[in-house]
């Protein structure tokens, strides 16, 4: 081998720095394609997310005061329109100049009449107190099933639909199996309603993760696949009562009924109130204690981040659908086992439609929802004593849940009205997991 050879090869025993380079900048390039195919999941995974998260960081960023204050706003506003409803106030409106306190206090009575009645029918006794219950437990778990997909940047508007086939499902089971002891019939009906909204909610969260279909598009459409698809089933021989010809389905076998709690004789509250608990218990947990629970929050916070962080947000996607839906078919399994006991047109309601109300009430918290669906389970059993004892129409309980929601939406307007400084607000997370 001449000089020149010998000069030209590596070093015996010395690595090749070249070869090494190369490899080093193959490594490099692989590791920026493997970020650049996990940016674009998460862009597709996350397509038209932006409105969704800019809701979600305007009500879970509001601060416990501002909600407070957007109820008594509410309510304020409800006042008025109860006294220009009420025909003594308009009629002393004509001489106020020569008697103003005539108008004024026409204006109070009016007011503290239809408020003390819807008082009154939701906390005044026992049977108002359990109506109350009744009326929330749907309520909480429907806004449960708004609220988790809320915390991973989605805005599930399916809660009515998922709530419906959940109601299906249960029912079926319900009816459709005979001679079984209620420790087998009950959990099974019960089960039965937890697949159907999960199966419901899988179905848009896999369209978003997958095509990157918008999830308020799909939800809204499949509301009205579920709403229609009642209305069929409830014309088969499968669901309708045989010596029927209206459209109501067979009754639900006795052992898969809730039962009603046993300590409050006499009243429609039952077992489902204490499901509707021990599933916010456990919903709690999962998103503040679970690993599931961490990548909900951090996608919903930050998808970009998450994905850089290893997740795989169009798995997050389908979870928190799913997961909701489940939720809102457990409230639909609630609503027939515990109340109805059978299918009917519109049982659902419009239950889910106040899931979605509830949910943002409840700033996108476990706890919060909790609250705001006892809340508006108040005002659905008060506002029925306040139009039959008051003649106040009960419409006037929807126009507050819809004030409140402005308020909630335009924490701005509220610091504005009652000039509470910026910095006194919300924490502005959207949720809140491990590490925070």
């Amino acid at each position: 081998m001449s000089d020149h050879d010998e000069r030209s090869g590596p070093p015996t025993g010395e690595p090749d720095h070249t070869a090494v380079a190369e490899a080093e900048r193959e490594a490099e390039q692989a590791e920026l394609e493997a970020v650049a195919e996990r940016e674009r999941m998460a862009a597709s995974a996350t397509l038209d997310a932006s409105v969704s998260q800019r809701l979600v960081k305007a009500v879970t960023g509001t601060s416990v005061i501002t909600t407070l204050l957007a109820i008594f706003s509410a309510l304020v506003v409800g006042a008025v329109v109860i006294v220009l409803s009420d025909d003594a106030t308009r009629d002393a409106m004509g001489y106020f100049a020569a008697r103003p306190t005539d108008t004024l206090a026409a204006a109070w009575d009016a007011v503290g009449s239809a408020y003390g009645a819807l008082l009154r029918g939701s906390l005044g006794g026992v049977g108002q107190v359990s109506e109350t219950l009744v009326a929330a437990t749907p309520l909480i778990l429907t806004g449960l099933a708004v609220a988790i997909p809320l915390r991973a940047g989605l805005f599930n508007i399916g809660a009515e639909g998922q709530l419906i086939a959940g109601g299906l499902t249960a029912a079926l089971v319900g009816f459709a199996l005979t001679g079984l002891p209620l420790p087998i019939h009950l959990p099974l009906a019960v089960l039965g309603g937890v697949v159907g909204g999960f199966l419901y909610g899988w179905l848009p969260g896999v369209l978003k993760a997958r095509t990157g279909a918008h999830e308020v598009i799909t939800t809204i459409m499949l509301n009205n696949v579920a709403i229609l698809g009642t209305n069929f089933l409830l014309t088969t021989a499968l669901f309708r009562r045989p010596d029927r010809t209206d459209p109501i389905s067979r009754s639900v076998e006795e052992p898969a009924r809730l039962p009603r709690l046993p300590f409050i004789d006499g009243q429609r509250v039952n077992w489902g109130l204490v499901l509707a608990i021990v599933v916010a218990i456990a919903m709690f947990w999962f998103l503040e204690r679970s690993t599931r629970g961490f990548e909900i929050n951090a996608v919903g916070q930050n998808p970009h981040a998450a994905t850089s962080a290893g997740m795989n947000p169009g798995r997050v996607v389908i979870l928190a659908m799913a997961l909701g839906g489940a939720l809102a078919g457990t409230g639909g399994a609630a609503e027939i086992l515990g109340i109805h006991h059978r299918i009917t047109p519109g049982f659902s309601a419009g239950l889910g439609f106040d899931g979605i109300t509830v949910a943002l009430l409840g700033r996108g918290g476990v706890g919060g929802t909790v609250a705001a669906g006892l809340l508006f389970g108040a005002l659905r059993a008060g506002g029925r004593t306040m139009q039959a004892t008051t003649g106040t129409s009960l419409d006037l309980v929807v126009v507050i849940q819809a004030l409140i929601i402005v308020f909630i939406a335009a924490p701005g307007l509220v610091r504005a009205i009652y000039r509470i400084k910026t910095a006194d607000t919300g924490t502005g997370q959207i949720a809140k997991g491990w590490g925070s």
